[in-house]
C-alpha cells in the first residue's frame, strides 16, 4: 500500500559570519588568544595595540561594473567610521573595575624532556644485553603504554617479533627479557596485570613482615582483596586484624599506574586560565572578565591610506582595481572580526553577571547547599539569548572565585521537591550525601537503602536508584568497596 505524507520542516540557516561568531563564543582564554593571533598572521589589515596616530576621518570606496572593459573605475565617498572606531571596546572593558590583574600576555606552558619509552630505553643502555635479546627489550618497551603496562599476551609479542623484526623466540625468553624490562624505573613498568604491577613495587620494598604479608595476599587473594572480604583473608593468611591493615597499608602506598609518575613525559601541562574572577567587596560581589579577552585591536592605517592613495590617482589601472578590492575586503574582514569580539566579550560579561546574580547566595558563602536549582533556559530567558549560547559559555569557561577555580556548567543543576514541596537543587543533595558518605562508620558503610533512608528523614524522598546513580556522579564506590578495617 502506497502511503503519501506531506512533511513541512521549517529550518534556519546560520550565516558564516554568525557561525564564526558562536565559535569565538566557545573558545576559552587561552584558545581564543590562539585564534586572535592567527587572525592577526592572516589579515594584514588588522592590527593589536593602541593606534601611534589620529585616525583618518574619510577613505573612499570604489564602486565599479565587473563587465566594463574601462581601465578606470568610479569611486563613491565612505566613512572611515566604517572601518575605524574609537568605540571598540565594550563600555564595561573601560570602567576601571573590570580589568583583570591577567592582562600580560602568557603563554601555554610545555614539560620539557623526552618521552617515557625513551627513557626506559635509555635505561636499558646500561643492561648487559646481546643482540638479540637486545632487540626483543626494545621491542617489549615499544609495547608499554601511557600507564606502564604491557597489555599484549606474549603469544602476540613472539608472532611480532617473527614477522616484523625476523626474530625467532619461543615465550620463554621472552619471559626472561621482560623480567629484565621489569628491572626498569619506575618500578612495576612493564607489568601485565595490576597485581603484578603491584606486587613488582612491593619486591622493591625493604622486606619487612607486613610487606612479605602484602606480597602473599596478592599472589594467592588479590581477587578476595579487591572485593574487600578482610574477614576471610584474616582467616586464609591466618593473621589478625591489625597485621592485615599493616599489609593493606602498604598495598595502598603503591601507585597502580607508574606510567603516569613519569615527569619527562613530553604531554602539555594543562593550565586553567580562568575567564572571570568573581570577588567580596564589602559585602558585595563583584564580576571582572579577564583582560586576555579584551584585546586592543584597529584596521591598519597603511591600509586606510592605500585607499586615500587610490582616491587621488589620476589614472587608475586594471591592477589597481584588483588591489583596491583585495584592501577593501582584507578592510571589511578586519572591522567584522573587531565587531566580533565586542559581541564575544558583551556576550560573556552578560552571561556571567547572570549566573553571578542567580547564584548569589553561593558565591556570598561558598556553601553549596545554597546553589539555586538552575538550567540553561534560566539564563537564557534572563539575556534573551539562545540557550545554545549559554550552553557554550557555561561548557568551556572557568571562573575564579574565593573558594577556588570553577567550571561554570558545575552551577547548573536539575530541581527536585523535598518534602515542604520546595524546589530545591540536585548539587545541594549531593553535598548532603557526600558529607552523611563521609561520617559512616568505615568498618560498616552505608548502602544506597540505607542512604536513601537516611535522606528521607531529612527531608529528601529519593528512591534507592537516585541515590545510587549521585553515588556514582560523585565518584564513591559502593558500600563494599568503601569498607576499611
Amino acid at each position: 500500500m502506497l502511503k503519501q505524507h506531506l512533511q513541512f520542516k521549517l529550518s534556519q540557516k546560520l550565516s558564516p559570519q554568525q557561525i564564526q561568531l558562536m565559535k569565538l563564543i566557545q573558545l576559552p582564554t587561552q584558545a581564543f588568544e590562539q585564534r586572535l593571533k592567527q587572525e592577526l598572521e592572516e589579515n594584514p589589515a588588522l592590527e593589536s595595540g593602541k593606534e601611534e596616530s589620529d585616525i583618518v576621518d574619510d577613505v573612499y570606496e570604489d564602486t565599479y561594473d565587473d563587465s566594463s572593459d574601462s581601465e578606470t573605475i568610479d569611486t563613491d565617498e565612505i566613512n572611515i567610521d566604517d572601518y575605524l572606531s574609537d568605540d571598540e571596546i565594550p563600555d564595561y572593558r573601560t570602567q576601571a573595575n573590570n580589568y583583570s590583574a591577567d592582562d600580560e600576555e602568557k603563554s601555554v606552558p610545555y614539560a620539557a624532556g623526552i618521552s617515557f619509552n625513551q627513557y626506559l630505553i635509555n635505561q636499558l643502555n646500561t643492561a648487559y644485553l646481546d643482540d638479540e635479546e637486545w632487540a626483543i627489550a626494545e621491542f617489549l618497551v615499544g609495547s608499554v603504554d601511557e600507564s606502564g603496562y604491557i597489555r599484549r599476551p606474549l603469544p602476540d609479542i613472539m608472532d611480532d617479533l617473527a614477522f616484523t623484526q625476523n626474530i625467532y623466540v619461543d615465550e620463554d625468553k621472552i619471559e626472561s627479557v621482560l623480567k629484565i624490562v621489569q628491572d626498569l624505573d619506575p618500578p612495576g613498568v612493564g607489568a601485565r596485570s595490576l597485581d603484578e604491577c603491584l606486587i613488582l613495587q612491593l619486591k622493591r620494598k625493604e622486606r619487612k613482615p607486613s610487606v612479605e604479608l602484602a606480597i602473599n595476599i596478592l599472589e594467592k587473594s588479590f581477587d578476595q582483596f579487591t572485593k574487600k572480604h578482610y574477614a576471610k583473608l584474616a582467616q586464609k593468611h591466618h593473621i589478625s586484624e591489625e597485621q592485615l591493615k599493616d599489609a593493606i597499608a602498604e598495598i595502598e602506598k603503591l601507585n597502580p599506574k607508574p606510567g603516569g609518575s613519569y615527569s619527562g613525559s613530553t604531554r602539555i601541562i594543562e593550565h586553567i586560565v580562568p575567564d572571570f574572577s568573581i570577588r567580596i567587596v564589602d559585602g558585595e560581589l563583584e564580576l571582572t572578565l579577564n583582560g586576555r579577552n579584551a584585546p586592543e585591536l584597529h584596521v591598519s592605517k597603511e591600509y586606510s591610506n592605500m585607499l586615500e592613495g587610490y582616491k587621488n590617482a589620476k589614472e587608475k589601472s586594471k591592477s589597481q582595481k584588483d588591489t583596491v578590492l583585495f584592501i577593501k575586503q582584507k578592510l571589511d574582514a578586519a572591522k567584522w572580526f573587531i565587531d566580533a569580539i565586542k559581541q564575544r566579550q558583551q556576550t560573556l560579561y552578560v552571561t556571567m553577571s547572570t549566573i553571578m546574580d542567580y547564584q548569589e547566595e553561593y558565591f556570598l558563602t561558598g556553601d553549596e547547599r545554597k546553589l539555586r536549582p538552575m538550567i540553561l533556559k534560566d539564563i537564557a530567558d534572563k539575556i534573551d539569548m539562545d540557550v545554545s549560547t549559554v550552553s557554550r559559555v557555561a561548557n568551556s569557561k572557568y571562573v575564579d572565585t574565593p573558594y577556588g577555580t570553577k567550571l561554570i556548567k558545575d552551577f547548573f543543576s536539575e530541581a527536585m521537591k523535598n518534602e515542604q514541596g520546595e524546589d530545591v537543587s540536585t548539587k545541594e543533595i549531593k553535598k548532603i550525601l557526600e558529607t552523611v558518605i563521609g561520617d559512616e562508620q568505615k568498618k560498616k558503610p552505608l548502602t544506597d537503602d540505607k542512604l536513601a533512608k537516611i535522606l528521607k528523614e531529612r527531608g529528601y524522598p529519593i528512591a534507592r536508584r537516585t541515590v545510587a546513580k549521585y553515588r556514582e556522579q560523585l565518584g564513591i564506590p559502593v558500600a563494599r568497596l568503601r569498607k576499611q578495617i
